[in-house]
């Protein structure tokens, strides 16, 4: 039984034959299955069509994205034992004003995220945090030659001292503080500068080396908001391919209300009672509005309302 997918990103419904890919004779047979396909990508966007009211990514022949965009393909996986692809493009011009005329538009990632279907946006996220990780390490680390692909475009390996080198995904914490010693319980939110009038949302930060999952959590509700962290529970993760991370979605319950956003990560806090959550979830809220719809810190937020 597939696991359940809470969060947008997750859920990626293709067998990434992770155990094949390593075999170049497997890929090239794969890469000549006359019912290959690829979707296309331009600068992290993906290709995207709109029909009967419903949008969804757009898929090309692999021979027919070859065609268009020569020597820079992904291997993502298998559906249904058929080979799925995916292909980009560089440069400021918009293939659909060339090539690819009449076949879509392409859409900022985080814009298609709030209108793909779950399985569309989760194998789309995973291309272009594959797609960035190979725009910023093209070069080996140890010697500064430059690497080679392999794998299907998951490793790269140094061809003066063979070391290999595999993608990237960064853990971050992002979490929901509670406090339950008042008349009622309620959580924090925070807010950044710069972002949209109302926006408030959790907190959350990178997990530095040598340091925990619960502990990262502690350390950051301390830094943004002056909060003392005592019991920690995990809700669920969510891929974030902002380039490439991990969004570890915690519920973190403290043991005081005396929270002082640090002006440095935050501007402003804000407690808010089950019901205010609830207005804020439900576009209500006089003064907050909450995280978008494909961000895990909205499924927090609703989560701790329903009762976790």
């Amino acid at each position: 039984m597939p696991l359940p997918a809470l969060n947008t990103f997750a859920g990626n419904p293709l067998d990434r034959a992770g155990d094949r890919r390593n075999d170049p004779d497997w890929l090239a047979e794969q890469a000549a299955n006359p019912e290959a396909l690829a979707m296309v990508l331009w600068e992290g966007r993906p290709l995207l069509e709109t029909k009967d009211a419903q949008t969804r990514l757009v898929w090309l022949a692999l021979a027919h994205a070859r065609a268009v965009v020569p020597d820079r393909e992904l291997f993502l996986g298998l559906w249904k034992a058929a080979p799925v692809f995916a292909v980009e493009v560089e440069g400021p011009i918009d293939p659909t004003a060339g090539p690819l005329a009449g076949l879509g538009a392409f859409i900022e990632m985080r814009e298609a995220a709030a209108v793909l279907a779950g399985a569309d946006a989760a194998m789309a996220g995973t291309a272009k945090s594959l797609f960035d990780w190979r725009r910023r390490h093209g070069f080996c680390a140890a010697c500064g030659v430059m690497s080679e692909t392999a794998c299907g475009g998951w490793k790269r390996i140094c061809p003066a001292c063979g070391v290999e080198h595999f993608p990237r995904v960064d853990p971050v914490t992002i979490m929901l503080p509670v406090f339950k010693g008042g008349a009622e319980p309620k959580c924090l939110l925070g807010r950044q500068v710069g972002w949209p009038e109302g926006r408030m949302s959790a907190l959350a930060g990178f997990v530095e080396p040598g340091e925990t999952i619960e502990e990262g959590c502690a350390r950051e509700i301390a830094e943004e908001a002056g909060l003392t962290v005592i019991a920690v529970r995990h809700h669920s993760s969510q891929p974030w391919p902002f380039p490439s991370q991990l969004m570890i979605g915690l519920i973190a319950e403290v043991d005081g209300d005396d929270a002082r956003p640090d002006q440095t990560e935050l501007e402003a806090v804000a407690w808010l009672t089950r019901a205010e959550a609830r207005a804020c979830l439900e576009g209500t809220h006089p003064t907050i509005k909450a995280p978008p719809r494909f961000a895990i810190a909205r499924t927090l937020l609703q989560a701790w309302v329903d009762g976790f």
